[in-house]
């Protein structure tokens, strides 16, 4: 039983079968209805009756067909019980008798099964699982309409399931019992999809199959099971364009039983829409049919398909279209293509009809489909152009190879551009396999380096082949050399990179190639930011943007603009880069390809998390994994966004599979960005737990800059980040060592932010030592700075910080006017978790000052959560190894309480902390309404932290 996508709604299905007395699931057909109800019905208690029927078409038209099914497992105990005429009468209707002759029988049928199901709940719960409403023959339908509007409160509850066309609604509702919910089962998502044929394939299609399979399913578990299985035993054909899965037999038959019964007419309409792209009632009369609008409300009798009142014409699913395109003969498709060849208006849609209609090497539609290819691409429609060029590279004779590679060569480049990389690389593949062309197969090279996006740690190889083929041809140097820079980027090999940038440069310059030239000055400046070299990068940028004739010279310059707004936002300047993002997306329309608009969508994401901008962060992000859903970029945007506007559990998922991607590209580049926003994610619990996740990660990503020599303003930041998990842990003499270094990275002119960031972490590190007051003032030192820049989501994460340590220092009108502060900025801005933060920390000061001075000393979290596990009985070796820290901290830590308490043993510690919850609860006795006093703050802590961890600690190991 396969529930993929469907563990949510199976979850919210049994909270209501569990408060109602009755659940209608109710969808079409294939949807997974059977298969939830399934699930369902094994919840039963295995004390009580379950009774089930599910019939079938067939059996609609027998009468009491359903009725023998459900009571077929009710003993004869309790028929026994029944008055005389009801039991005759049921057993009439069940032929184990004669019916009665004086016409009653139909009521005593209804009498005798309500008597029935009522004897039966006497003795335990009873349920009734009725899978197929839709089949049940009237007279069972009546009966048990009438036997559940009587059945409230005698433990009888029902789950049903009925099929209904898409977008319909139930019309048996009337044989559940009253307050019975209905709930619709929606299809599948194209993940899920992706997943459930993963799961049944045991592997996965190859993209294009993928993408058509759940086109055609849209959502439907039955037909993309039944296509998966179907694509994947013709995976190696030929996919035609448009792609469309291979539609099995079985699946036919089911789709088009009443449909091969039409007419012959009726039928050739059906065909011809289905191999139309856009089939109207004006395109099939171009195509010569003489009355479609008659044959297509046959075609709306069997609901198969329909014309709107504009003409359009739909299929009521994509799956029948393709059933019906997968039934014709081969002749039959041939010639409705050939139809929409002549009537098709707009030339990439006639071209695409004539390359399918002559499905044979021909020279002349191959240069027709390729010219198509050509205008599709400059009408911003790059997977069309592709599909085209691919059917022309398919008709080009065998005896012109290097016309076949040169189309085959631009089919990759527009895949390429439409963001189908593999679909790129197997074209660009058969040419390297093919052809004698050193040109051709350094381009093929090109486009391979190109497909593999982030991936470019395993593909030295491939571009010293380049070289080598591109030997004397300074361009094509010039352009592999561009990608040896990019690799080392990526690698974080920058010195590499440098070299291989300024030579690209170089070449490009001698040859002509200014759009190679500008890609080369562009990744030099990349490359001299990162190393901390803020005026080499400038010079580059600007030769680069001089180069392409300024911000406005055309595609080009877009990268550069995109990057100076990347330089602006390091320097604080969020405006400024918001500003030049946001025109960029504008100017860059729908002619862009898909790695430039996720580039550029990815840099508004991080502006306006920076800028506060949290809830139109989410969004960006969202189209961010539209354009590139796995991409190591996409996931890395929207992990940023959820740290900010959504949810650390999301924030940590996202972050984690970012980190995943990225080391499986070997992109050094965006593994230091995920590994950064997963501490940030595991940051924001502000538990132990979280920052030992946290310093994991943030300490790869100092290992990790340190190793590729980077000192840009963000690796500065983290190290921050690093720094403030340290001190959670209360290994504040690492997060000295930390900033220590830090300190000796931070240039001159270091941006503001960068200082705030340390300064945070200095305050935090100092309070941790026990130094509130010195904490204090560096914070309220990083708040002061930071009022002066616009950046909320700091200020909100300094004045939460700030607010802590004033806290734990008893000083709280202090603590207050921070935290307020935090809590009404982060709501304004969306920041969800940390609102949240804030909410927890000012509740913690409201339970203090309710509780005035009974509760006993102040505790940090990881102070807090040590007391508990010392004073349930853990070891300080458990106690290590329960919070992923050191034993060395939990001994510092632990002298750290015995200090607060005034104690100097464990037994001690463990007695304190029982008078403390002892004064606790007298502090809330005398007037404090439900909320503890600080003396209860350790058992407040334990409780929010064992809400928190997956297992509680056995002290008895």
């Amino acid at each position: 039983m396969l529930l993929t996508g469907r563990r949510a709604l199976l979850d919210a299905a049994r909270v209501q079968a569990a408060a109602r007395p009755g659940l209608l699931l109710h969808g079409p057909a294939g949807i997974g209805r059977s298969t939830l109800l399934t699930a369902l019905a094994a919840d039963a208690p295995p004390a009580g009756t379950v009774l089930r029927c599910a019939p079938a078409e067939e059996d609609a038209r027998l009468p009491f067909a359903a009725l023998a099914d459900l009571l077929a497992p009710v003993p004869e105990s309790c028929l026994a019980a029944l008055p005389a005429e009801p039991l005759s009468a049921l057993r009439a209707a069940l032929l184990q008798g004669r019916e009665p002759a004086d016409g009653r029988g139909l009521l005593a049928v209804r009498v005798a099964v309500l008597g029935a199901l009522r004897t039966l709940a006497a003795t335990g719960p009873v349920l009734l699982v009725v899978d197929g409403l839709q089949w049940l023959d009237e007279p069972t339908a009546e009966v048990l309409a009438f036997s559940v509007r009587r059945l409230e409160g005698h433990g009888v509850r029902m789950l049903a399931a009925e099929q209904v066309p898409d977008g319909g609604q139930p019309e048996r509702l009337r044989c559940c019992p009253p307050g019975t919910v209905e709930l619709p089962v929606p299809p599948l998502t194209d993940d899920e999809t992706a997943d459930l044929l993963r799961t049944d394939l045991g592997g996965d299609l190859p993209p294009a199959l993928l993408r058509a399979v759940q086109d055609t399913a849209a959502g439907n578990p039955l037909y993309a099971r039944e296509l998966g299985r179907a694509a994947a035993r013709h995976a190696s054909a030929p996919v035609g364009f448009p792609p469309a899965p291979p539609v099995p037999p079985g699946l036919r038959n089911l789709l088009l039983s009443g449909a091969r019964s039409l007419p012959e007419t009726v039928r050739h309409t059906l065909l011809v829409a289905s191999v139309a792209a856009r089939p109207s009632l004006t395109l099939l009369r171009a195509a010569g049919l003489p009355d479609p609008a008659a044959d297509l409300a046959e075609a709306e009798r069997l609901g198969i398909a329909t014309a709107d009142a504009e003409g359009t014409v739909r299929f009521r699913h994509p799956v029948l279209r393709a059933a019906v395109h997968a039934d014709a003969p081969e002749h039959g498709r041939r010639q409705a293509h050939a139809l929409l060849a002549r009537a098709a208006a707009e030339p990439v849609e006639r071209a695409r009809h004539l390359a399918l209609a002559h499905p044979y090497e021909d020279e002349t539609t191959a240069r027709t489909v390729m010219a198509a290819a050509g205008s599709a691409r400059r009408a911003g429609l790059p997977g069309a152009a592709f599909e085209l060029a691919v059917l022309a590279a398919r008709r080009t004779p065998a005896g012109l190879p290097a016309a076949r590679a040169e189309r085959l060569l631009a089919a990759a480049e527009y895949a390429c551009d439409a963001g189908r990389p593999e679909e790129a690389g197997e074209a660009a593949g058969d040419v390297l396999a093919r052809s004698g062309s050193a040109a051709q197969r350094v381009r093929a090279r090109l486009v391979l380096l190109r497909g593999a996006g982030q991936a470019l740690e395993g593909a030295g190889e491939l571009i010293a082949e380049g070289l080598r083929d591109a030997a004397g041809d300074p361009r094509a140097e010039a352009q592999l050399h561009h990608w040896a820079a990019v690799r080392g980027l990526l690698c974080g090999e920058l010195a590499a990179a440098a070299g291989h940038a300024g030579r690209a440069a170089r070449q490009a310059a001698a040859a002509g190639d200014t759009d190679t030239g500008i890609g080369a000055l562009a990744t030099l400046a990349r490359v001299r930011s990162l190393a901390g070299e803020p005026v080499a990068a400038d010079t580059a940028l600007a030769a680069a943007l001089a180069l392409a004739g300024g911000a406005g010279g055309g595609p080009e310059s877009r990268r550069l603009v995109r990057m100076r707004a990347i330089l602006a936002l390091d320097s604080d300047r969020v405006t400024e880069a918001r500003d030049q993002v946001v025109r960029l997306l504008a100017a860059i329309g729908e002619s862009a390809g898909a790695e430039e608009v996720l580039a550029t969508e990815v840099a508004l994401t991080r502006i306006q998390v920076r800028a506060g901008h949290c809830r139109e962060a989410l969004h960006t992000a969202a189209r961010c994994s539209r354009v590139m859903d796995r991409a190591a970029p996409a996931l890395y945007a929207r992990a940023l966004a959820a740290t900010a506007g959504g949810t650390a559990d999301e924030a940590r998922t996202l972050a984690a599979q970012a980190v995943h991607a990225s080391e499986a590209d070997g992109d050094r580049l965006f593994l230091l960005r995920a590994l950064a926003v997963l501490g940030q994610a595991e940051l924001l619990g502000g538990d132990p737990r979280g920052a030992a996740a946290a310093v994991e990660a943030l300490q790869r990503v100092k290992e990790l800059g340190e190793a590729m020599c980077a000192a840009d303003p963000p690796l500065l930041h983290w190290y921050g980040d690093l720094a403030e998990a340290l001190v959670v842990l209360g290994e504040t003499g690492a997060a000295g060592d930390v900033l220590r270094d830090a300190r000796a990275r931070v240039p001159d002119g270091a941006p503001g932010s960068v200082l705030a960031a340390l300064e945070r972490a200095e305050g935090l590190r100092e309070a941790g030592l026990g130094r509130a007051k010195e904490g204090a003032v560096r914070l309220r030192t990083a708040v002061d700075r930071l009022r002066r820049l616009p950046l909320p989501m700091e200020l909100v994460r300094t004045l939460i910080a700030l607010g802590a340590v004033e806290r734990r220092a008893r000083r709280r009108n202090a603590a207050r006017e921070a935290l307020a502060e935090a809590l009404e900025t982060a709501t304004r801005i969306g920041a969800a978790p940390l609102a949240a933060r804030a909410g927890e920390e000012l509740a913690r000061l409201d339970a203090g000052e309710r509780g005035g001075e009974a509760g006993g000393p102040e505790l940090t979290p990881t102070e807090a959560r040590i007391a508990e596990l010392v004073g349930g009985g853990a070891t300080n070796r458990e106690v290590a190894a329960e919070l992923f820290i050191s034993v060395k901290t939990v001994e510092g830590a632990l002298s750290r309480v015995y200090r607060k308490f005034g104690v100097r043993s464990r037994t001690a510690l463990a007695h304190a902390m029982a008078v403390a919850v002892i004064a606790s609860g007298a502090a809330v006795s005398a007037g404090d309404d439900d909320q503890p006093g600080p003396a209860a703050q350790v058992v407040t802590a334990n409780q929010q932290y064992r809400a928190r961890l997956p297992r509680p600690l056995d002290t008895r190991r």
